[in-house]
């Protein structure tokens, strides 16, 4: 039974095989008897079979290239408008509260001033962003009751 047990390397409990030190002789320690096995693995030498070598592991960090494509990937996405257009339902203190809580940073000089232009212009540009972000924020206006669109910002923010 002890051959079978030392074929598979299972050493007894009270033994530590110090792998770091590559100590190749502290397998001999033991109750084993067969050494055959032990050998075989002793005199292949470090890093030619046997003990097998810690992998290195290195540490990637992004280079320009990397730094390129993430500006690349953010210049495919144009940007949209958000655009509110007058009606003839809602009074002006509701689109500038609707304003407010709709688009994220929106200020109440901001909304006052958006609704003004669409009130007197027929419609006024409340956001530029994403399109993602644009159509969630029309949606939401929408939803709330005022006339909203979206279009590609020409030219850019």
């Amino acid at each position: 039974m002890e051959n079978a047990i030392c074929g598979r390397l299972a050493l007894s409990p009270n033994h530590v095989f110090n792998s770091k030190s590559r100590d190749k002789h502290s397998l001999l320690k033991g109750p084993c008897t067969n050494r055959s096995f032990l050998m075989a693995i002793s005199a292949s030498g470090p890093g030619k079979g046997g003990l097998l070598e810690r992998p290195v592991i290195e540490k990637v960090t992004p280079g320009r290239e990397s730094e390129f494509d993430l500006r690349k990937s953010r210049k495919i996405a144009p940007p949209y408008r958000v655009i509110l257009h007058n009606d003839n339902y809602n009074k002006r203190e509701y689109v500038v509260q609707v304003l407010m809580k709709v688009i994220p940073g929106m200020t109440l000089d901001n909304a006052v001033n958006i609704m003004q232009e669409a009130h007197y212009n027929g419609l006024s540009v409340v956001i530029i962003c994403a399109q993602a972000d644009a159509e969630d924020h029309c949606m939401q206006l929408r939803g709330n009751g005022l006339l909203s669109s979206i279009e590609p910002a020409s030219g850019g923010c």
